[in-house]
């Protein structure tokens, strides 16, 4: 089956410390570099690069903006310079001069190889994503803000895989509910400030197709260390956490833990990652560490601001998954509403949802709408079949289940690349399924039927 993967948020977690862990995890950078490249966002270049933090040599994954997409995500001074505030500046510096380099990922799709420059940016990651409709910054440039349509428009005609794309679109999902909270909005009128930036863009980009080229499937988050005091951003001063990841954590019932410094450890981004893509908050008892990887922030505080990444390996006494299924019986929704609620609980994270026709009391025709789901999304699929949906009971239930062991792959066909997934039976013996977005592709591009494709690629091994 896919890879389980652990996140430790002891310092926080932020878009670019988490794109950053996963490449130092290994990470296939082709597959970025053609998405990046796809993007329609200019004015910046990105560089992954090692750098030394807390004496420790790690990735940092860093997007560099032009003057006109600057902001102030890079200056301490205006984040916590309007009263007290513990952080410091710590020793942090890329490789020197000589030393063989980082990579530039452009977004105009040109991946150099340079020698280390040894420059490093202070700052940190898109902070709050408020919504506005223009903003005139202090640089003197009017900064584009994007709104949630446009963003998902990006997304989905980006050159990534389905999987990747589905990952990037609910972690935009998940930052635009909680805006759209904050500031008494509708999702569709949100209009991002930091989080509609191309930074806020490349780094939940680059952690989708991060995510997806590792076979993470399985993702642990035990909790999160947030700090206290308060940030400027371009409303105001804010309290710690923001608004956005307070909504974020209350939403999705993600376990925080609140210290002393006076700091922003957690920005929307990193919580809208972890409110997207975990899985569990359980660590097994035994496992082994398969891969380790550790990405840098660029905010200097007193504790160092690094996230550790690891693939764990599950002990054979250890291999069991546990899923839960929720279902309930629905005669009074029409089936426009029946299937609005499938496709807000898939794009919750649902891993199936089914309806089968059943009769109920007075001879009623009704469905029973069945949701398979991890314990950790229950509430938040509870929430929604309770909110969008007549019923007044919820039955569930924890089940375990048996599951193939799978990876990712591609074979190439004679009409192109197809995108497989390849299961191992207890026997040894394996099989081959097509993925369909990709399927669906190759043949509207090649004019073979979708059955002569999936055929094709179901003989593979």
């Amino acid at each position: 089956m896919g890879k389980t993967l652990y996140l430790e948020c002891n310092s926080g977690i932020s878009g670019d410390m988490t794109a950053a862990a996963l490449l130092d995890l290994g990470a296939d950078r082709e597959a970025l570099e053609k998405a990046l490249k796809s993007l329609p966002v200019h004015g910046l270049e990105t560089e992954i690069r090692r750098v030394k933090k807390a004496g420790l040599d790690v990735c940092d994954f860093y997007v560099k903006l032009d003057t006109e997409h600057e902001n102030h995500d890079h200056d301490m001074d205006y984040l916590f310079g309007h009263g007290s505030h513990g952080h410091h500046h710590e020793e942090e510096a890329a490789h020197p001069h000589g030393h063989a380099g980082h990579e530039h990922l452009h977004a105009e799709g040109n991946l150099q190889e340079t020698l280390g420059h040894g420059h490093f940016h202070e700052g940190g990651e898109h902070p709050h994503g408020h919504a506005g409709h223009g903003h005139l910054h202090a640089d003197g440039y009017a900064h584009e803000h994007r709104g949630l349509p446009e963003i998902l428009e990006m997304i989905d005609q980006a050159e990534m895989t389905g999987r990747a794309k589905d990952t990037a679109a609910r972690i935009f999902h998940i930052l635009a509910q909680a805006e759209s909270k904050a500031h008494g909005l509708p999702e569709e009128q949100v209009h991002f400030h930091e989080v509609g930036a191309v930074d806020s863009i490349v780094d939940i980009v680059t952690v989708a197709v991060c995510l997806d080229s590792l076979d993470v499937t399985d993702v642990i988050v035990p909790f999160v260390y947030e700090g206290r005091g308060s940030i400027r951003c371009q409303h105001g001063i804010l309290p710690v956490p923001v608004p956005a990841v307070a909504n974020i954590v209350q939403a999705h019932r993600i376990p925080m833990r609140i210290t002393d410094m006076e700091a922003e450890l957690v920005t929307p981004t990193g919580a809208a990652i972890v409110a997207a893509i975990r899985t569990s908050g359980r660590l097994p008892e035994e496992f082994i560490v398969a891969q380790t990887g550790i990405g840098a922030g660029k905010r200097n505080y007193e504790k160092p601001s690094l996230l550790r990444a690891m693939l764990l390996e599950e002990t054979e006494a250890e291999r069991r998954d546990t899923i839960c299924k929720l279902e309930t019986n629905i005669d009074d929704c029409t089936g426009e509403i029946l299937g609005y609620v499938m496709q807000k609980l898939l794009e919750a994270g649902a891993r199936d949802v089914y309806y089968t026709p059943s009769y109920m009391k007075k001879n009623r025709p009704a469905y029973e709408l069945n949701v398979i789901c991890d314990e950790v999304r229950r509430a938040e699929m509870e929430q929604i079949i309770f909110r969008e949906t007549t019923t007044i009971g919820i039955r569930r239930v924890q089940m375990e289940r048996t599951v193939l062991r799978r990876e990712i792959g591609s074979v190439m066909l004679p009409w192109g690349e197809l995108a497989i997934k390849r299961c191992t039976l207890p026997d040894g013996s394996e099989k081959c399924y097509p993925e369909y977005e990709s399927a669906a592709e190759l043949a509207g591009k090649s004019g073979m039927t979708l059955q002569q494709v999936m055929d094709e690629g179901s003989r593979y091994k």
